[in-house]
């Protein structure tokens, strides 16, 4: 494996320089293509544009732009300076880029687009070591004049790449040169994650804590020469950002699109990629949609849906526990499953075959004709869209990880994915589950989940108190997350140490399984389960306003006034009995976890103010955001 990111690109450029390593829509709607040859060219003429510009080894440019072809071709050109990127996307705030800009001492920053130059103006006398803006998209005479009114020197991305191929003509070799002195150890990213905590933290990482994990990936989410991936999540992010590293070392191509359900689907129509790297909640979308979808139908499709999604649940649970693909903790339990499942399994193949041939390849066709499979990172997927995709033959598997880790912990293999877990660890790291005391715990034991390997970080930028308090001196990074083991060493997750709830009466409870599940429901789109030293569980519902307008008018109330049908009493009990129902006894819910009191919400949750870039709840904007709701959920 080559010891640094642009090497790699250099490697697989020599490799297959025709094969597409790009797909950018254009003006017209066409995808525009990037050979892997051009690809490269394009980073040696860039990287030679930014030293002429002064960028040297070691120094920190700032990125803010989302998922584009740009972005890599920024990104890998930086890196073959041996400097280092600073990421964020176009979503963050302007206290969010002044910071992340000044703390990494950035004297250099490539921006996307207008907006994202007027954050930068507003916050100007906080950054007086950035000099030098480069644009990706245009920028207007007025914010032009304004940046050099700012003492900004302002460049274009076709600026840089010409001035960096004119340098190239008259020094050949030089920028191969330059390439080649990196080394593995130099530092490739400074990604600044809040997550949902709040407390800015810089992730140093370096090239080998993501090349490590190009040993073993390869062989989890086969991806072949000229295939092709549909790429959607903000790459400034690790996980989006190891996903396209996994597809550039199998000289595959990057699709872009974008995480909106219309286009997304069309894309997969057009582009037939193999493999789609996303967020939980862009799984769910999709779920909803079919079931909305099937809804809208009704008569005779709904009812054959619905019959056969609830023989392939069943097939499937019974194949899971015959082929050993569910978690086992006890000597006994795969025999277990053998006898229980060899039966209805087998009785239910022909049903399960004429509901694939009848239904399920329908569901399979909105994908495209090559698709793989998907893969699920950023966060909990929750179980019941888990076992509908599986279910219905389309591969989703699960992958754990943090920024600290650049990102991959693990991740389910294709080829042989056991159900609930997150898979074993990747070769070039080792996993652990202790307990408070610090001693590793047994197998089928919650505990912290602890990680050491050469995937974890080098530390938290100009941190150290910071990086000391997760990462021990012998290496080990205590992720914050609640894990047990199975036998043969998978990995489940059980939420996160700081979210447990501890109620009055001393209970601990993790709200990661209740709102899972309680998101389950139709007529719910997000859940926060609260209480913290309460006496009781309270929960902030957000609604799903399409099934509830739908359910409402079946049920002939009025829905002009969405804020008057969400206070109708009606409404109030259909949400208590869909709660009621889902965190029961017969759920394995104990009674004091049920939900005694709930708020609904009318407005969904937004990336930037309740949510992270990961589409993860930030819990801690919470309190201030919907104060008065949580307010009367313990009154």
């Amino acid at each position: 494996m080559e010891i640094t990111l642009p090497k790699l690109l250099r490697r697989v450029a020599a490799e297959h320089p025709a094969t597409v390593a790009q797909y950018t829509r254009n003006a017209q709607g066409e995808f525009d293509e990037v050979s892997f040859a051009d690809f490269y060219r394009i980073v040696l003429d860039y990287a030679a544009g930014l030293k002429v510009l002064g960028t040297s080894r070691g120094d920190h440019v700032g990125l803010i732009a989302d998922n584009r072809k740009e972005w890599f071709h920024t990104s890998m050109a930086i890196m073959a300076l041996g400097a280092a990127d600073v990421p964020r996307g176009c979503d963050a705030t302007v206290r969010e880029i002044s910071y992340i800009l000044s703390f990494s001492e950035c004297r250099t920053v490539v921006l996307e687009n207008g907006a994202q130059v007027q954050k930068i103006l507003e916050t100007r006398a906080e950054m007086p070591l950035l000099k030098s803006i480069i644009m990706i998209d245009a920028l207007s005479g007025d914010l032009l004049s304004a940046c050099r009114d700012a003492h900004f020197t302002v460049y274009t991305y076709e600026n840089v790449i010409s001035l960096g191929s004119e340098f190239r003509g008259k020094n050949p070799g030089a920028m191969e040169a330059e390439l080649e002195k990196g080394v593995a150890d130099e530092i490739a990213t400074v990604i600044f994650t809040s997550g949902t905590t709040g407390e800015p933290k810089g992730v140093m990482l370096s090239h080998d804590n993501f090349l490590c994990q190009l040993e073993e990936l390869p062989s989890r989410i086969p991806l072949n020469p000229g295939e092709r991936a549909l790429c959607v999540l903000p790459v400034w992010h690790s996980f989006e950002r190891m996903c396209e590293y996994v597809i550039i070392n199998a000289a595959g191509g990057i699709i872009y699109s974008k995480p909106i359900g219309s286009i997304l689907l069309a894309d997969f129509v057009k582009m037939n990629p193999a493999l789609m790297p996303s967020v939980p909640r862009i799984w769910e979308s999709v779920y909803d949609g079919i079931y909305r979808a099937m809804r809208k139908k009704g008569g005779i499709s709904l009812a054959l849906f619905s019959f056969f999604v609830s023989v392939a649940l069943v097939h499937a649970r019974c194949e899971r526990a015959v082929k050993g693909l569910r978690p086992i903790f006890r000597p006994r339990q795969r025999l277990t499953g053998i006898l229980w499942g060899s039966l209805p399994w087998l009785a239910l193949s022909p049903l399960r075959a004429l509901g694939n041939l009848l239904v399920f390849t329908k569901i399979q066709a909105k994908l495209g004709k090559n698709f793989v499979g998907g893969v699920s990172g950023g966060g909990a997927l929750p179980p019941n869209i888990d076992e509908f995709f599986w279910a219905v033959g389309i591969n989703v598997v699960e992958g754990y990880g943090l920024t600290e880790t650049a990102p991959v912990v693990s991740v389910r293999p294709f080829s042989r994915p056991v159900f609930g877990t997150i898979g074993t660890p990747i070769s070039c790291c080792e996993v652990k589950i202790v307990d408070d005391r610090g001693k590793e715990v047994a197998c089928g034991v919650k505990g912290t989940v602890m990680i050491r390997g050469r995937n974890v970080m080098k530390g938290y930028y100009n941190k150290g108190e910071l990086t000391a308090r997760v990462l021990s001196s012998d290496g080990w990074l205590d992720t914050g997350d609640l894990g047990l083991k199975t036998r043969a060493g998978e990995i489940i997750l059980r939420g996160r140490k700081k979210d447990t709830i501890v109620l009055r009466g001393g209970e601990n409870i993790e709200p990661t399984p209740l709102e899972m599940k309680i998101n389950e429901s139709r007529y719910i789109s997000q859940s926060v389960v609260m209480g913290q030293d309460q006496r009781y569980l309270g929960a902030l519902i957000v609604v799903n306003r399409d099934e509830l307008v739908g359910w409402a008018e079946e049920n002939a109330l009025e829905t002009g006034d969405f804020t008057a049908l969400l206070a109708h009493p009606q409404v109030k009990r259909l949400y208590e009995t869909e709660i009621a129902d889902l965190i029961s006894a017969k759920n394995g819910f104990k009674l004091f976890e049920r939900i005694n009191r709930f708020a609904l919400l009318e407005k969904p949750f937004e990336q930037g103010i309740e949510l992270s870039a990961k589409q993860e709840i930030m819990r801690y904007r919470l309190n201030d955001l919907y104060r008065k709701d949580i307010k009367q959920l313990f009154e």
